[in-house]
């Protein structure tokens, strides 16, 4: 490393996701090929569709909190906490550092998750029935105050919530501020729960797959949603030497940017999400060449996912070879503002695992002239550098590229802020 304080290094990740609590169950589905996309059943009445949803949350949730302190939590809170708990394991002996920590974590429904129709009936009688404490937990900001309340996290804590790339924009903030040295160690990351809230926006917008979702497929759809958490604690090289803790992955280099051209569709060429890319890789240090692996944001809709691509063919132009692509929420649904966060972890999984997930049910990818769509079996190969890229609403983009540690040629990485977009 050219300068370790000046290197943002991944330390822990924490995940609670469809298959279950951890990076190793996360690891083992993908590994295996099983997608955790569901038809909806007689969960969400009236509603025709497939999602992705954390089974038994008590259960899983009891290692970490008991039923009766969980109770004062929402849904998306609780995913939070237990993704929080897991990516601190081994840091609650130092109560200092823990103290001093901050979080920033994103979510787009927040503790809303939590109210259903019989509320506008008589609110009074509903509120008396679930607690009037529950409402503390609606706004967005309350999910950072939560983990960091259960973490004894006293650093400084931040929201983020700028539609689906919330996740991975909390993670390059969060960059940022230990880059400012404002902060030892940072826990940053997304949670969302699924809610009837969420599902008849989308189905409003008729952007949802009744069935399972087709990312960059020409017969796509739409999208599924998903459910889950993740947070990865971030901090620099230099504190992470000095207290000898595993280093998982390098944050290398981060971008963030928007097209402000629509409410909800993506700019049709890609134009801005392409900017965000290059400016990603040239943080890093990298050429497009060196990128072995990207996480598309690939949702199945057929607007991303064209404008995604077009976005790729830009960005990448200048290597020699297609850069390789997936989406993993064909594994998992879209998990709004956790994706970015918990698709960050996917990334460092491929690097460490030596593995290309490829997306799920592609038979018939988009044309693309410069992106290798990944379909079939999982691929082994070694990637000393991914990309996890994220978009959302209102054109907010985001691109977050991972390196093994130790990384080689790191020159040219410090983290400089001219290099930011």
């Amino acid at each position: 490393m050219s300068d370790p304080k000046q290197t943002i290094v991944v330390t822990g990740i924490g995940a609670v996701s469809p298959y279950g609590v951890g990076m190793a169950a996360l690891e083992a589905g993908l590994l295996a090929g099983q997608g955790c996309i569901a038809p909806a059943g007689e969960i969400y009445p009236g509603f025709v569709g497939s999602v992705a949803r954390v089974h038994e949350l008590p259960r899983l949730l009891s290692r970490f909190l008991p039923l009766a302190v969980a109770a004062r939590y929402s849904r998306t809170d609780c995913l939070a906490i237990a993704a929080a708990h897991d990516a601190a394991a081994g840091l609650s002996a130092d109560a200092e550092l823990m103290s001093a920590s901050g979080v920033v974590m994103a979510s787009t429904v927040g503790g809303l998750c939590e109210l259903d129709p019989s509320i506008a009936g008589d609110p009074a009688a509903w509120y008396r029935g679930h607690s009037l404490a529950r409402a503390a937990t609606y706004p967005v900001s309350r999910v950072a105050e939560s983990v960091g309340e259960q973490l004894c996290a006293n650093g400084p804590r931040f929201a983020v919530s700028v539609a689906c790339a919330s996740g991975a924009m909390s993670i390059a903030l969060a960059a940022n501020l230990l880059l400012d040295g404002a902060v030892p160690l940072m826990f940053a990351g997304g949670s969302d729960a699924l809610c009837p809230f969420t599902l008849s926006g989308f189905n409003s917008l008729q952007a949802l797959d009744a069935n399972l979702c087709r990312p960059f497929d020409q017969g796509r759809k739409g999208l599924n949603l998903g459910e889950a958490a993740a947070v990865l604690a971030l901090e620099t090289l230099a504190h992470a030497q000095q207290r000898h803790a595993p280093v998982l992955a390098v944050l290398r280099g981060w971008a963030m940017g928007n097209d402000a051209s629509h409410p909800t569709a993506p700019h049709k060429d890609g134009v801005s999400l392409a900017s965000c890319i290059r400016a990603a890789i040239q943080m890093a240090g990298l050429e497009s060449e060196q990128i072995g692996y990207v996480n598309a944001h690939g949702t199945g809709t057929p607007l991303n996912d064209i404008a995604e691509a077009h976005a790729y063919d830009a960005a990448f132009a200048e290597r020699s070879e297609p850069v390789p692509v997936s989406s993993t929420k064909s594994y998992t649904g879209h998990c709004l503002g956790a994706a970015g966060a918990l698709e960050a972890g996917i990334t460092i999984a491929a690097i460490r695992n030596g593995a290309l997930f490829p997306t799920l049910r592609l038979s018939n990818p988009i044309e693309s002239s410069r992106v290798h769509w990944l379909s079939g079996e999982v691929r082994r190969r070694a990637v000393a550098h991914a990309m996890s890229v994220s978009a959302g609403f209102g054109g907010s983009n985001a691109a977050l590229v991972f390196s093994e540690y130790p990384a080689e040629g790191h020159d040219g990485a410090d983290g400089k802020r001219r290099e930011r977009a």
